[in-house]
């Protein structure tokens, strides 16, 4: 069975950088696209950047935090990362990764809290 361990979030000031993690255990995690998801309190959960399967030459960003995050994966480690820059209080939420079509069960994310 498929899990999904998300990690690296946190309280930062706006204007600040974090570097999410996304460990994919009991799959064959290169021949999935992937992707990272948020969930803010009161709304439902959205695709913020995707990455190609195999080497992940191909990204796709939501306009909020296009030119601001950077996804990446290391198939070797079995890991997604999402390194998010210049950070603002509306990206406020819980951050989960899946493949691009949610095919296996969610992780428990991991809350990033940006304070202005």
């Amino acid at each position: 069975q498929v899990q999904l361990v998300e990690s690296g979030g946190g309280l930062v000031q706006a204007g600040g950088s974090l570097r999410l993690s996304c460990t994919v255990s009991g799959s064959v995690f290169s021949t999935f696209p992937m992707a990272w998801y948020r969930q803010a309190p009161g709304k439902g959960r959205d695709s913020v950047a995707r990455i190609a399967d195999g080497t992940g030459g191909s990204t796709i960003y939501a306009d909020s935090v296009a030119g601001r995050f950077t996804i990446s994966r290391d198939n070797a480690e079995n890991t997604v990362y999402l390194q998010m820059n210049s950070l603002k209080p509306e990206d406020t939420a819980v951050y989960y990764c899946n493949t691009i079509s949610s095919a296996w069960n969610w992780g428990q994310g991991t809350q990033v809290t940006v304070s202005s």
